[in-house]
């Protein structure tokens, strides 16, 4: 029989392929399936439309509200502006990236996107956040490219001076992990 020594001389640690991280100054930006949190998070980004459709809950049933009041409701209804994020919830709080025009096509537009994230960091920021849950807006309901993302990220980084946020989860799937943080690493280091 072996020695216990013996045996752990010949295993290694392989890093797996559910996270990768890169830094930006005093953040630890880490990339990692919706499915695999990294750490706590105090507010989630989450697409969104000027009318607040795409995240909203399917719900079947009767209405809460009389008939004539859900009318009148949606009679004052406005849409939101592109580029603007809505806070709402709290624990975590939840950032709704206002990126899509359902009434255009494409739905997205770059300038939306990274108006959204400056102001995410923004009120990240001026709420005295830690850590952030991000995914790749514009890839999930449109057709943006990871890299493209990747530069828009970097410039809205670059662009914020943090003073509270310590942790960025950029919520991707496993395959996009590694080249979005390497994209980020070749980007931040040019800066």
């Amino acid at each position: 029989m072996r020695e216990k020594s013996d045996m752990r001389s010949r295993f290694r640690l392989i890093q797996g392929g559910l996270r990768c991280q890169t830094s930006f100054g005093p953040i630890r930006i880490v990339a990692a399936p919706e499915d695999s949190p990294p750490f706590g998070i105090d507010a989630l980004v989450v697409e969104e439309d000027t009318w607040l459709i795409m995240s909203a809950e399917p719900k079947i049933g009767e209405p809460e509200e009389h008939p004539v009041r859900l009318m009148a409701d949606l009679l004052k209804a406005r849409p939101k502006s592109v580029g603007s994020v809505l806070v709402k919830g709290q624990n975590p709080m939840h950032f709704m990236a206002v990126v899509h025009d359902v009434n255009q096509d494409p739905t997205w537009r770059e300038e939306w996107i990274e108006s959204a994230l400056k102001e995410i960091f923004r009120q990240a920021e001026r709420r005295k956040l830690r850590a952030i849950g991000l995914p790749l807006l514009g890839t999930i309901h449109g057709k943006l490219a990871n890299q493209r993302f990747g530069e828009l990220l970097t410039r809205a980084l670059v662009q914020t001076p943090f003073k509270h946020l310590r942790c960025l989860w950029l919520i991707a799937p496993t395959p996009i992990n590694s080249e979005i943080i390497e994209l980020l690493q070749s980007m931040l280091i040019d800066t």
